[in-house]
């Protein structure tokens, strides 16, 4: 044990105990509690821990050695981390990097985010591998306040995470040569800078009016990543729907889920969901596999899908461990959406030809606008 840590524990709902160290931020009467999620990531954990899809969440990261090479500012993915705690098998005391500013302890601890340390993370992942996500907490509070205080966590399901992440305020960036508008729901710092290539970026909240973005005659509209159970958020589904046909539309991640639900289609939650860097996901089109990045404890039902009017859409992107619907695209109108990341800081990047297809996507949709055509397919 370390001198210098508390003795602390992890809690799950279920009654599993974990020892380990106090990490990070105390939590306000010793308990910190979330959906406990794990992530397999080798590198990367500050833009793991700084992705807003993680609120409501704890990340239990599997590999074993954290913050071998501390923190810096760039390597945030927003304004601040959203997730509610982090739980590691042995942090890195002394981080050795150039880019180096502050130790992970030290960054948990100005974001006020707890921690757990010297937890077996591979009986963790197996427990949760078998029982899913599951609600837990953990701090220096008695076993028993820890239990109860899990017992009562609610979890992500039915719960509109993304008005707690998205921006207050519209604000514009990038340089690229086409007008989008990127509908923050919880969006990636690197995500930004990619599309910010090939665009200029109007950034809206998560509930700006379809009639505000259609005004803007935007040449595309982009529907980010975020937290929650996309089945929450039937008012950001509608906006979508009206702007179906009228601006090309591409979804990543929430996005994508946000897509599928304005086409009609269902969604579901996935067990232990994907939290990880090395996915492979067919592409359909072609064969190809691609190794990308996931974050996401919900999925779109590919059977929910409609195959013919307006609202058709076929599944392009399949995962190959699990089957899950990874890609869609819609028959009638331009749009489409990934499940996974295709920005993914710091990789892979075997899926970085997504942006390049919503760039031909918004030729294709400005050409036809300028020969009098309305868009569609």
């Amino acid at each position: 044990m370390n001198a210098h840590r508390a003795p602390a524990l992890l809690v799950l709902a279920d009654g599993e105990v974990f020892e380990g160290e106090a990490l990070g931020a105390a939590p306000a009467d010793g308990v910190a509690t979330g959906e406990l999620v794990f992530n397999t990531v080798l590198s990367g954990y500050q833009e793991v821990i700084t992705d807003p899809s993680y609120a409501g969440q704890v990340v239990a990261f599997t590999y074993p050695h954290i913050g071998n090479y501390g923190t810096t500012p760039a390597d945030d993915e927003a304004r601040r981390p959203f997730c509610r705690g982090v739980v590691v098998r042995d942090v890195a005391v002394r981080p050795s990097s150039w880019r180096s500013t502050e130790s992970i302890d030290a960054f948990l601890v100005r974001h006020r985010v707890p921690g757990i340390t010297g937890v077996d993370t591979r009986r963790l992942t197996r427990h949760v591998r078998a029982v899913g996500a599951v609600p837990c907490a953990l701090g220096t509070a008695p076993p028993d306040v820890l239990l109860a205080a899990a017992r009562v966590e609610p979890g992500t399901t039915g719960v509109d995470l993304v008005s707690a992440v998205t921006t207050d305020a519209v604000t514009v960036r990038g340089e690229g040569r086409w007008q989008v508008v990127a509908y923050d729901f919880g969006v990636k710092e690197t995500m930004l800078r990619c599309l910010g290539a090939m665009a200029t970026l109007t950034v809206v909240p998560a509930d700006y009016p379809a009639a505000e973005v259609l005004a803007r005659r935007p040449d595309g509209v982009f529907l980010s990543n975020g937290p929650g159970d996309p089945a929450a958020l039937r008012t950001q589904a509608a906006i979508v729907a009206e702007l179906l046909g009228r601006a090309p539309v591409f979804g990543i991640c929430l996005g994508h889920q946000i897509l599928a639900s304005a086409l009609g289609a269902s969604t579901y939650k996935l067990p232990f969901g994907h939290h990880g860097g090395n996915h492979p996901v067919r592409r359909l089109e072609t064969g190809a596999v691609e190794i990308t990045s996931q974050n996401h404890n919900y999925a779109v039902d590919g059977d929910t899908l409609a195959h013919r009017g307006e609202a058709a859409a076929s599944v392009t992107h399949v995962n190959l461990n699990d089957g899950v619907v990874e890609g869609i695209r819609a028959e009638s109108v331009p749009a489409f959406g990934v499940q996974y990341h295709p920005e993914a800081g710091p990789g892979p990047h075997d899926a970085r030809y997504l942006f390049d297809e919503f760039d031909h996507l918004m030729e294709a949709f400005a050409a036809r606008r300028h020969a009098g055509g309305t868009g569609r397919a």
